[in-house]
């Protein structure tokens, strides 16, 4: 048996089936190997060369090592950093849940995020001024909230003067004008 360990995607896999938790992304330093033709379209969709990318443990294992640095979205190994496209957010928030005070909110890859100090909700204007809500996820990488979950919170919202908005993680996120 070899002491030596797996390298690229196949050393993350291997190191995150050990830990049980994300790799660490942020620490890894390699050098810049171009560009990959790897898409995250705004609906979701992983795509590699234009083909969907159909096995969602890939996927998975590909949103354990994005990291966002300044000029972009990366996959990133110990050995490699390749850049990505990715159209609006790289995950999507499919569900919320309340837990007592706090929202916990579930990635369309398996992520589960509590919204509060550390996980922000934030809603931008978009075309015609149709409200787009964001989760922070990790590092900068954030989920959009699909539309069914948004309107979930919506529902779960309270009035305060002029805003309507949710407490979550003793924190108070706007969700748009109380009118």
């Amino acid at each position: 048996m070899s002491d030596q360990q797996p390298k690229g995607l196949e050393g993350v896999a291997a190191a995150g089936r050990a830990a049980r938790g994300l790799p660490p992304v942020h620490l890894w330093n390699p050098p810049h190997c171009g560009d990959i033709d790897i898409v995250i379209r705004a609906d979701g969709v992983w795509m590699h060369e234009g083909t969907p990318i159909g096995r969602a443990e890939l996927v998975r294992l590909f949103s354990t090592v994005l990291r966002k640095d300044e000029d972009g979205i990366y996959l990133v190994t110990p050995v490699e950093k390749l850049k990505i496209t990715v159209e609006d957010s790289p995950f999507l928030a499919v569900r919320v849940d309340r837990e007592g005070e706090d929202l916990v909110f579930t990635t369309d890859v398996g992520d589960q995020v509590r919204a509060g100090p550390e996980n922000g909700l934030r809603v931008e204007l978009g075309e015609g001024d149709e409200p787009r809500p964001y989760l922070h996820v990790r590092r900068g990488l954030e989920a959009r909230l699909t539309r069914p979950v948004f309107y979930e919170l919506v529902e779960m919202s309270v009035v305060r003067g002029r805003e309507r908005g949710v407490w979550s993680g003793g924190v108070w996120f706007p969700l748009g004008d109380a009118a």
